[in-house]
């Protein structure tokens, strides 16, 4: 589909226990239900066709037959679904009863694949009806007048969407140690689907979503996963009617129906390139001799439709509001671990940090101060320089001032500007408020810093974050370069958290100043103020920092294309900003990236936080000369 989507569903029917007829009219309204949304991936529970709990009546011929007879009706009345759809039923065998899943296409029966792996340990007791796969010596069966592909070596291969590749294990398959998923996706398989019919223990629900979303990472898959709900037997046993959609590690879509209203249809979009782009990456992820695998040809049609998937408008920044302090922690500790350890290879005796009362310096001066204190070093070993000139704000300028003295770092003042005006003499520089004025400040200051780190025999910490360095904005030789940059991994959406983080924790002196830094707009503060008050925000100039990062996440963490992302904006700012508003951003985004490469391929080191790095010596390599492509 259009930018890799499909749209998949996990159903659960209410359930008519033995009844075939009536289970078969449950899931052909589903199916209906399903394609009216366009879902092309439909699964339902084990044995969803008799029930799962009908004990010895999986031995009578009676069921059996009528349950032959349910599938048969499901196969007739789909014929016009555009859709893969996975339901599950006995299936006898040469005297032998297997749990089957059908896989049905457009009125086919496309395959059958058996259950492996037999439970029969407390509740569960197959074992006195079913036999496993590895038992069955045979690999495809006659069925309603056609020859039927069967074992557990079918792969469903869509002919016209290449990147679409089905697998199905049932229940038991996926809590053994060798799953059949993972043979499957080691072949090509991005989907799993689980047919599942496992009963509900106080935990099992979360153990459940926690086996899902693990063997989805694992596996760079997909997995869709529909348990028996409403209707089978209670006699000692309760069925919930879990359903999972997990993608790559993350949970896309679940439900509990312990704690939460019923459902009997869980939507998800499914994004196969993000699936397939992880597995060329990761080198690791080693596709196996194929040869043991059937691939299943079948179409779908192509369609474009509207994306009901959400997608967080600050990726970098944890969507569970208590998750938020625990990952806060988590980076900070990350980033003064590293510069703990840099200050112990060097062992310097002062710190040296420029301090401009914005957010950058302000994260690096509190991790500086964190990792100070773990060395047990006084905080009189940091030296902290403000450095105002023509463009300082009365508010950032006692924000600086205030923030240094809160800290316990050694204050000093050094103002700038007749060092500029005599270096504009000295370059014969007209005065006007151009490239070579603003970036004449930024060196000056970095000069200062490096020529005291000499005096004083110490290093200089860098400020630039993550963001920053995605959009070369900083001045190559100024704020660009330092002896460590502690911001390097953390991008500007996430800052602000960090220092708020920060804040909760400080004294009210502290507090209160870390409150007012979050609160000011962010500027370079390189043009002359007016009346003290900031004349330059950054935000205006190159657009906001919140649909930058959003860009920036989505181009290196997945490589999404340049039309995608946009797709992507227009989901996650819904009537927030004009389409006009995010072409204009995305262009800006993607001139920058490109053109200051030049940048981060001589970056100074600096910690990894996230999964989305630009060091040159890491994650991140390209030509400094590449041109920009969409």
């Amino acid at each position: 589909m259009k930018d890799g989507f499909v749209k998949v569903s996990a159903c659960s029917p209410k359930l008519h226990l033995a009844n075939c007829q009536e289970n078969a009219k449950e899931i052909i309204t589903l199916i209906k239900q399903c394609n009216k949304i366009n879902s092309k991936v439909i699964v339902f529970p084990e044995l969803c066709i008799t029930g799962y709990s009908c004990g010895d009546l999986f031995l009578q011929h009676s069921l059996l037959d009528n349950a032959l007879k349910a599938l048969k009706t499901i196969v007739e009345s789909t014929k016009n679904a555009d859709a893969i759809i996975v339901v599950s039923l006995p299936l006898e065998i040469n005297n032998k009863l297997y749990i089957c899943a059908a896989v049905i296409n457009k009125g086919i029966i496309l395959g059958l694949i058996p259950k492996t792996f037999i439970p029969n340990y407390t509740e569960f007791y197959e074992l006195r009806h079913f036999t496993s796969s590895k038992q069955a010596d045979f690999n495809q069966i006659t069925l309603f007048e056609n020859i039927i592909p069967f074992g557990i070596d079918l792969i469903f291969s869509c002919e016209n969407i290449l990147d679409l590749k089905i697998a199905v294990e049932i229940c038991e398959d996926l809590w053994v140690p060798n799953s059949p998923s993972i043979n499957y996706c080691l072949a090509g398989a991005n989907i799993i689907c689980n047919p599942s019919a496992s009963n509900e223990t106080l935990g099992k629900a979360k153990y459940r979503e926690d086996l899902v979303k693990i063997q989805s990472a694992k596996l760079i898959c997909a997995y869709l996963y529909s348990s028996s709900g409403y209707g089978e037997s209670s006699t000692d046993l309760v069925y919930s009617g879990q359903k999972l959609i997990a993608e790559n590690g993350v949970i896309q879509s679940n439900n509990n129906p312990i704690i939460e209203k019923q459902t009997e249809i869980l939507h998800s979009d499914i994004d196969l390139q993000l699936l397939n782009y992880e597995r060329r990456r990761i080198n690791c992820f080693i596709p196996e001799e194929n040869s043991k695998f059937r691939y299943i040809g079948f179409f779908l049609n192509k369609i474009d439709y509207i994306i009901k998937r959400k997608f967080s408008k600050s990726p970098f920044v944890p969507s569970i509001k208590e998750d938020i302090e625990s990952r806060c922690n988590e980076i900070t500790s990350l980033q003064s671990l590293g510069l703990k350890r840099r200050i112990e290879h060097i062992n310097p005796k002062k710190l040296i940090i420029g301090i401009s009362g914005g957010l950058d310096s302000t994260l690096a001066l509190l991790v500086l101060k964190r990792a100070v204190d773990e060395l047990k070093r006084p905080s009189s070993d940091i030296i902290a320089i403000t450095m105002p000139c023509f463009g300082t704000s009365e508010r950032t300028y006692n924000n600086a001032k205030k923030l240094i003295k809160c800290i316990g770092a050694e204050f000093r003042e050094i103002n700038i500007s007749n060092d500029v005006n005599n270096h504009f003499k000295t370059i014969k520089h007209s005065g006007k408020h151009d490239i070579a004025y603003e970036n004449a400040q930024a060196r000056e200051r970095m000069q200062v810093l490096m020529d005291i780190a000499n005096m004083d025999d110490g290093i200089v910490i860098g400020t630039p974050d993550l963001s920053e360095i995605a959009l070369g904005f900083s001045t190559y030789n100024g704020d660009h370069m330092s002896s460590y940059a502690v911001n390097c991994g953390v991008p500007k959406t996430l800052i602000r958290y960090l220092i708020l983080y920060f804040a909760h924790k400080s004294e009210q002196h502290l507090k209160e100043v870390l409150l007012s830094i979050i609160d000011t707009p962010v500027s370079p503060e390189l043009l002359p103020t007016n009346n003290g008050e900031i004349a330059q925000k950054t935000e205006e100039i190159i657009g906001e920092y919140i649909l930058h990062d959003f860009i920036l996440f989505y181009f290196i963490r997945y490589g999404f294309s340049k039309n995608k992302i946009l797709r992507l904006l227009k989901i996650a700012f819904t009537n927030e900003y004009d389409e006009i508003v995010l072409k204009n951003t995305l262009d800006i985004f993607y001139s920058r990236f490109f053109a200051n490469q030049f940048k981060r391929s001589c970056m100074p080191d600096g910690p990894k936080i996230g999964s989305v790095s630009l060091s040159p010596r890491g994650d991140f390599r390209m030509p400094s000369d590449c041109k920009n492509y969409e």
